[in-house]
């Protein structure tokens, strides 16, 4: 529920300084986390609901890979590691099939899976940093350099599919969806400003100071020389549910009558073909059609 401030005569509000939220990490995020409402409800839901969010991420990251893949702009970045360059390649443009593009799609699934994990420890903010400071050219032996509007609309539609899945839930209730979706879309959003502080120009008269966050090791997966993603310490189960490329058999833990959803099928333009969506099932004889009901198309 939204705090009452008490904006009445004598109202003093609360002090944000300027440049500590630019130059200090911890400081940034407490002033998101305050403005955003983000707090013990939307940790519990996201601790209750993360195996959901599990399900889903196969099929999220094969029509996040499809919708970058279709633009040469994003297409071609996985050649030249920047959309800044407008050089074309000689070589054709990377299909879904080929290692490189498996490869990436791997990172993707690892980072939606730590996405699942402890927001309440101040290394999840810092990995959710590293990952915008990645995408912008820094600290890395092949720099990345991908634009901002390409982060921002790739944001947007991951942000688009995960409300349509989750509200569409078969069986939880209407208060459980909409409290794992606003603590979904407040991490998202935060996540969305960690790749923008890379890229704005507010608060550069401390450019120098906003670099004190210095990372010792490009490797992906690490802050530091720290593994964060990627290892056996963590969920392995969990990390061997969502890596494969179809819908993951815990799908029955949302329903026991929920099975693979391969023989799920959608027709569109006289095409059939199958949905990765642990959820399919549920949407036959249904009129409405969800983009991960229909991931594949």
């Amino acid at each position: 529920m939204p705090h009452d401030y008490g904006l009445g005569v004598g109202f003093e509000p609360k002090h944000i300084d300027r440049k500590a939220i630019h130059t200090n990490l911890e400081e940034r995020i407490k002033y998101l986390h305050d403005f955003l409402e983000f707090g013990p409800a939307d940790i519990e839901a996201l601790a209750s609901g993360s195996k959901y969010i599990k399900q889903l991420i196969p099929a999220v990251v094969n029509l996040v890979y499809k919708k970058l893949l279709q633009y040469d702009i994003t297409s071609r970045a996985f050649n030249t590691r920047s959309t800044a360059s407008s050089k074309e390649e000689e070589e054709d443009f990377l299909s879904e099939e080929t290692p490189q593009i498996q490869r990436r799609k791997m990172f993707l699934r690892w980072y939606l899976i730590r996405l699942c994990q402890d927001p309440t420890s101040m290394d999840f903010w810092r990995y959710l940093n590293k990952v915008g400071m990645m995408h912008s050219g820094q600290e890395r032996i092949h720099p990345l350099n991908i634009e901002y509007v390409h982060i921002s609309a790739c944001m947007g539609y991951i942000q688009d599919i995960f409300m349509e899945a989750l509200l569409s839930h078969p069986h939880l209730s209407l208060r459980r969806k909409l409290a794992l979706v606003r603590a979904v879309n407040k991490i998202l959003w935060i996540q969305n400003d960690l790749f923008a502080k890379w890229r704005v120009r507010d608060g550069e008269e401390w450019a120098d100071e906003m670099s004190i966050y210095s990372f010792a090791s490009s490797r992906e997966g690490y802050i530091g020389d720290k593994k964060i993603i990627g290892d056996s310490s963590g969920s392995s189960e969990d990390d061997r549910s969502s890596i494969t490329s179809v819908a993951p058999s815990t799908a029955q833990s949302v329903a026991p009558s929920t099975h693979t959803t391969d023989s799920s099928r959608t027709a569109q333009s006289g095409n059939v073909q199958a949905s990765a969506c642990p959820f399919a099932e549920f949407a036959k004889g249904q009129s409405m059609e969800t983009k991960i009901w229909a991931e594949g198309k």
